[in-house]
Formats: C-alpha cells, structure tokens, sequence
C-alpha cells in the first residue's frame, strides 16, 4: 500500500472521532457562560441579569449564523466554511480570555456562538463521506454531541476556574478550539462537486434583525416594563421582520432556509420539538446552575462552588449519551414516532422532581441525569426524521434549520429562566425568592406537556395521509448513499418519509 493511500485510510478512521470531538468542543465552549454567571457578575460589576448575556449572545449569534453555513456548506465549500468557523471560535476565546472587561467578554462570546454551526456541518460531512454502516452511529452520536458537551464542559470549566480563576476558564476554551482546528485541517476532507448557490444575504439580515430584537425585548422586558413603548414596539417590530422573512424564504429562488420543507409532517414534527424542547431544557439547567450557588443563607440552595455546580450537570451528559444507546431499542418496540412523547415524558418528570424534591444535593444530581436521558432521546431522533425526508444535496441546510430553532430555544429558555427570577426577586436584594424557581418550574412543566402533545398530534395527521408509511427508526435513519443522491428534485422535499420510490 502507497503512503498516499496509508494516508487516505487514517484520515478515514480518525474522520468519526474528530467530527465529535469538533461537536464536544463547540458545546463546551458555547455553555460556558451558564455556570460563570454568578462569577461573570461578581468579578465584572453587573447584575445577574446582564451577566446572563455571557450566555445569551452565544446562542443568538449561534442561531443566526447557523442557516448561513447550512447553506454554504452544501455547497463546493464545506472545508472552507468549517476551517473558516474554527478560526472565529478560537479568536473569540481569545478576547473571552482576555481581562478587557464585561463588553469584551461578550463580544468574544459572539464569536464563539458562530461555532454552534458547525454541527449540521459535521451530521451532512458523515451522510456524504462515510459508509451507511459507519454514518449511522456517527449521526446519532452526533446529534446528541451538542446536549452531552454541556454537562461535560461545567465541571472542567469550574475546575480551572475555581483554581486559577475565571478568565483561565476561557483560556481553556482557546486551548480546545485550537486543537480542534488543527484536527480538522489534518482530517476534514473536501466534499466532491456540488453546485455552487448564491447566499440569500437579505434573508439572514431579516432573520438576524428580527432574532435580536425579539431577545433584546425578553431579556429587558423586566427592566423597562412588559407593557412599556419600547418592550411592544420591539416585539411588534420583531415579529413584522419574521414574518417577512418568511414570506421572503418562500418566494426567492435560492432560499437562505426552504421553508417548503415544512409540508412535510416528519420535518415539522422534529423542528416543532426541537424549539419547545430547547426552552425547556434550558430552562432547567439555568435554574439549577444558579440555585446550588445560591448561598444557604437564603433559606435554599446549598453556596456550592462553580466546581461542585458543574459536578451536578455531570449526569446530565452522561445519560444523554446513554440515550443514544437507549433509542435503537424504544424504536424497535415502538416506533420512531413514540420515541418522542416518551423523552418528552421523562423530561416532565425531571421538571416535577425538582419542583418537590430540590431539598439535598444528591436530588439534583438524580434530576439532571433523568433530564438527560429524556432530552437525549427527543433529540436523538430528529435529523432520522429530517434526513429521510430531504434529498442529500440539502442535508446540510435542512438540519441547520433544526439547530437553529432548538438554538432559539435555548436562547428564550435561559432568557424566560432568567426573568422569572428577576420577578421573583424583592426589592432591594439580588437573589430571587424560593417562589420564583417553584414559578419557573411549574412553567417548565407547562412546556414540557405541550411539547409532548405535540409530539404525538403531528405525527398521527401524518400517518393518516394519502400515502402512510411505517416510521424510521433510528437505526434506519440514513438510506444508503446512491438512493439519497437519486432523490435531488425539488419535488423530494415534500415526500413521506422512508419512501424511496419516486
């Protein structure tokens, strides 16, 4: 065998571990801000609130850019996007890292939320490149990678910070970002000809005017008044920007996303889920972050450090990992269909135990490990569910569509945690009330429900269409590779799921 095939086949085998890796560091870096609010309050001098924009601004720049690199990866120019995006993630460590202040902190933080993209990249480089036998688990792994990073970056970033402060929690994140763009130079490899479209750059101005306004309104709705002139008028403005970015997406010829996918009930169902889930999912783990800091003084909370608080989300990562070993099974004796309301019931129960059982720590390590494993399996089927029902050459575009929306998601959840809380919080003292968490969980279980409904209602007005067909399982969720690029016309994007008959 020639050196140049001895180097093709390493590169093939360390394609798999180095696109999670790429995932696992993203999440890493993306949640860092969740458990250093407290600390980002404290060392930088502003409230709890406007330090929960160390968080914030990560996912809204994360579900703005998002759709723009689905597209432009699928694309001639995947390599070049992710390598391009990597760059952006490790500068902006730099300038997290750095002690510049509050306003420098959150800039970089904006460059690290551009990253939150590169995992559609990562699910549509591995249908393109690699067997159905090894594309099937990298996918699933995959999809989850962006729930599992979160539990695992909380206790390291608590670790260093804990023990050489809070900006060497940042430094940590330059130091992975820099690791993975070294890996994907060595190991991304090219994606074979596509043809090239030109990007929908009033579509992404819409979109990010729009997403910005609408947080923007959330965040500071507390501040300036709910019913004030500025809180409505950036609502209203908002929603007027969304929805001409709909109409704008279904009526351009080259789509920033293809809002037309949505006829399809399979790819309405997991992108519905995914936003409603994301709020609730967020809405926990930002609860929980701040409750075991909260110092036991206040008659709750246990005063933990960033270490132990990052401890506690542990179990959070680990079950949702198992999860992906958990699905294959439920969809063999369900179906893929069943497999949500069932993670959507396990992320309930989650929402009621910390509603009643909040009162030792071990509780909470037992809440967020079944959180884990209810919101790995909601999140594990979604992209079966969009693949099957996308042509290849879209792939990229329709599961960034999915990321942003859960995207958006976490963003309301952290912002909608946040200022149920501040509600909660008397006049003149900076921790909220025990009442407020009861509050927020109760809506959380209000959210929870409605996603689960929701979970079930879809897909049965999809099985009682023209043509029903049996659900994919997870197993199942990539066809093989020459029926996938035989269904690029147009028309493909509204077909039923798992047919492959044209």
């Amino acid at each position: 065998m020639t050196a140049r095939h001895t180097g093709s086949d390493l590169r093939q085998r360390a394609l798999v571990p180095v696109l999670v890796f790429l995932g696992t560091v993203v999440a890493v870096i993306s949640s860092l801000g969740a458990p250093l609010v407290p600390t980002i309050a404290d060392v930088d001098h502003v409230s709890l609130t406007d330090a929960q924009w160390s968080l914030t601004i990560t996912l809204l720049v994360g579900s703005v850019a998002t759709p723009v690199m689905g597209r432009l990866g699928d694309g001639p120019h995947r390599r070049r996007v992710v390598l391009g995006t990597l760059t952006m993630v490790l500068a902006g460590s730099v300038l997290a890292a750095l002690p510049l202040g509050f306003g420098f902190l959150v800039a970089g933080r904006g460059l690290q939320g551009v990253g939150l993209g590169l995992i559609p990249l990562a699910i549509a480089t591995a249908r393109d490149v690699l067997s159905p036998e090894r594309s099937r688990p990298a996918v699933a792994l995959l999809s989850i990678t962006t729930v599992a990073g979160v539990g695992l970056g909380y206790p390291l970033t608590g670790l260093i910070t804990e023990s050489m402060g809070i900006h060497a929690g940042f430094w940590f994140g330059a130091i992975i970002s820099g690791l993975a763009l070294l890996a994907a130079v060595l190991v991304v490899p090219e994606v074979g000809a596509r043809k090239k479209r030109p990007l929908d750059a009033p579509g992404a101005a819409l979109l990010a005017v729009g997403l910005a306004s609408l947080l923007l309104a959330l965040s500071e709705g507390e501040v300036w008044g709910w019913t004030s002139a500025r809180v409505l008028g950036l609502v209203l403005f908002a929603l007027a920007l969304l929805v001409g970015w709909s109409f704008h997406e279904l009526r351009t010829a080259h789509p920033l996303v293809d809002l037309r996918t949505l006829r399809n009930r399979s790819v309405l169902t997991a992108n519905v889920a995914g936003l409603i889930a994301g709020v609730a999912m967020y809405m926990l783990m930002s609860m929980v972050t701040r409750f075991v800091q909260t110092p036991s003084a206040t008659g709750y909370g246990f005063g933990t450090s960033v270490l132990v608080t990052g401890l506690v989300l542990l179990p959070f990562s680990a079950a949702s990992v198992a999860s992906s070993k958990l699905v294959p099974l439920l969809t063999r004796r369900t179906s893929t269909a069943a497999v949500l309301p069932i993670g959507c019931a396990i992320s309930l129960l989650s929402m009621v135990m910390f509603l009643f059982a909040r009162g030792s720590l071990w509780e909470l390590f037992v809440i967020m490990g079944i959180a884990g494993l209810g919101v790995g399996c909601t999140f594990a089927v979604m992209p079966g569910l969009i693949v099957t029902a996308v042509p290849a050459h879209e792939t990229g575009s329709a599961i960034s569509f999915n990321q942003v929306l859960r995207t958006i998601g976490y963003t309301t959840g952290s912002v909608l945690s946040a200022v149920v809380l501040e509600a909660h919080t008397p006049s003149g003292r900076l921790l909220p009330a025990d009442s407020g968490y009861q509050a927020a969980a109760w809506l959380g279980c209000a959210i929870w429900v409605v996603t689960g409904v929701l979970a079930v209602v879809l897909p049965r007005r999809s099985a009682a269409a023209k043509h029903p067909v049996a659900p994919v399982t997870v197993d199942e969720e990539l066809m093989d590779e020459s029926i996938a690029d035989a269904e690029s016309a147009e028309d493909s994007v509204t077909a039923t799921p798992g047919r492959t008959d044209r």
